[in-house]
């Protein structure tokens, strides 16, 4: 559907109407059913529009990490020791443009939210993969999933890992939690029509009363909302018309977009129609890992002028965007002999280009200026061997001289590397989820959450796994209890 096909049309001509609830919620991602959640069981009469013919949306494509601490069950379980503070302090410097008031409610009431996904029917164990890793592999729970242990973060506050996986093996545990909060939705009597195409809000008065919709191409109906309407509709990675106006870097053929067919920004767009403001739309997860193996993070990330341009321990979205920054787009991460694991390749983001017996022969191979990858690596070795990273601070259990031939140098450039991304931006809300205008007031009746809503995770460089399900999941249930109160 074409973005001009979304908008707001006035109650006076809207198409009958063939339904209503106390509140309307269009998608059923996580967001979505944790917002029907909450408003049922605070007594409301819901009905979800669901778009697919089934719920789940890109939580259900996910491994199912949820960015939670402060103390959770898990980490107390494990042995980790974590504070709100240090979790507010972290997640205030990884955020471009921090709302104070969203990060501290988040995390003061993180234990809570995971109580509460445990009590709606989500299971985790009480395990941690210890390992660094992109996503364990285990049904095991806690993991290091961000940059808590990476300069300047680790300094100014205490590191601890926060990404919960859903016990689930490997990557099937966001089918998995959404297969449970969907059956608690179900249970709980949230009504849900699937293959719901919702494309337009209905306005009376100033105010978003309702929805029209059609189911194949054929239209249905409008639907009344008493309380309130609100958007969980997804991205916009799909949508190549608005990636055009907001993130063109997505377009280049060496990303591949994550995303579900239906992420075409239509929350997005009904929200900015509805006279809702967008941000942060140019922020996008980029990444292309290279670990595991570990060995990795002890090479060394240089771009065609023979210069590091970051610290090789950062979350592998960090590392990945900084790379999308270098000249032509372009990198090579440089190990030696000690450091090169061929396995797992399964994981092989960046393809080989060859081992070489010489730092001067590989600098000459990949067509840097002469000189300058020896005199990169002359430095490192020379400051890692006193277990000290002046330039970028990496991690001193990664610090390790690079000396032994032969040397190997993946490639992590666009184009070459296998580079995954997908969009973050979205309608700038209240802490309650409901969207904002340009004039800093709000929308009456209208409401975004989850990924077409912009709160917590803004960019890449600063993000977390588990910061879109964590957050979405959170303020979902937040705007589910408000509309209800209709304050």
């Amino acid at each position: 559907m074409a973005s001009g096909e979304y908008g707001v049309i006035e109650a006076a001509e809207a198409p009958p109407t063939v339904d209503e609830a106390d509140v309307v919620i269009v998608g059923l991602g996580c967001a979505g059913v944790c917002a029907a959640i909450e408003a049922r069981e605070a007594g409301a009469d819901v009905l979800v529009l669901e778009r697919a013919s089934g719920g789940g949306g890109v939580t259900a494509m996910a491994a199912g990490h949820l960015y939670l601490g402060g103390g959770t069950r898990v980490q107390k379980a494990v042995g980790v020791e974590d504070s709100v503070e240090d979790m507010v302090t972290y997640l205030m410097m990884n955020t471009p443009e921090p709302d104070e008031a969203k990060i501290r409610a988040y995390c003061e009431q993180s234990v809570a939210h995971f109580d509460w996904l445990v009590a709606h029917g989500v299971p985790f164990n009480d395990t941690m993969y210890k390992g660094k890793h992109v996503m364990q592999m285990t049904d095991e729970c806690l993991i290091w999933s961000g940059n808590e242990e990476v300069w300047p973060f680790r300094d100014e506050a205490k590191p601890a890992p926060r990404g919960h996986k859903v016990a689930q093996v490997g990557e099937g545990g966001g089918a998995k939690m959404m297969e449970c909060l969907i059956a608690k939705a179900q249970q709980l009597g949230v009504r849900i029509v699937t293959d719901a195409q919702v494309h337009h809000l209905i306005r009376e008065n100033g105010r978003i009363v309702g929805v029209s919709y059609r189911v194949f191409g054929k239209e249905k109906g409008a639907v009344r909302a008493r309380k309130g309407v609100m958007l969980a509709t997804g991205q916009f990675t799909q949508n190549e018309e608005m990636l055009k106006k907001y993130l063109p870097e997505l377009l280049n053929p060496g990303y591949t977009r994550q995303f579900t067919p239906n992420d075409d920004g239509a929350g997005h767009q009904l929200g900015l129609a509805a006279g809702g403001v967008l941000k942060h739309m140019d922020g996008a997860l980029v990444t292309a890992a290279f670990y595991p193996p570990e060995s990795h993070i002890k090479g060394i990330l240089v771009n065609k002028l023979g210069q590091r341009y970051c610290a090789e321990d950062s979350y592998h979205s960090r590392s990945s965007l900084f790379t999308t920054k270098q000249p032509g787009r372009q990198g090579w991460l440089i190990l030696d002999e000690k450091t090169y694991q061929p396995d797992p390749p399964s994981w092989g983001a960046y393809p080989l280009v060859d081992a070489f017996e010489s730092v001067e022969e590989m600098e000459k191979a990949l067509g840097m200026p002469e000189g300058s990858l020896q005199e990169t690596l002359r430095r490192y070795n020379e400051n890692a061997a006193k277990g000290e990273d002046p330039d970028f601070h990496k991690g001193k259990k990664w610090l390790q001289p690079l000396d032994t031939a032969p040397y190997a140098a993946l490639d992590a450039s666009v184009g070459a590397a296998t580079y995954m991304a997908f969009t973050l931006g979205g309608l700038d809300v209240t802490i309650d989820g409901q969207v904002r205008t340009a004039d800093g007031g709000v929308v009456p009746g209208l409401y975004a959450i989850g990924a077409c809503a912009s709160n917590i995770a803004q960019d890449g460089t600063g993000y977390s796994s588990g910061t879109c399900i964590g957050e979405s999941t959170f303020f979902g249930r937040r705007a589910g209890r408000h509309v209800v109160a209709g304050k």
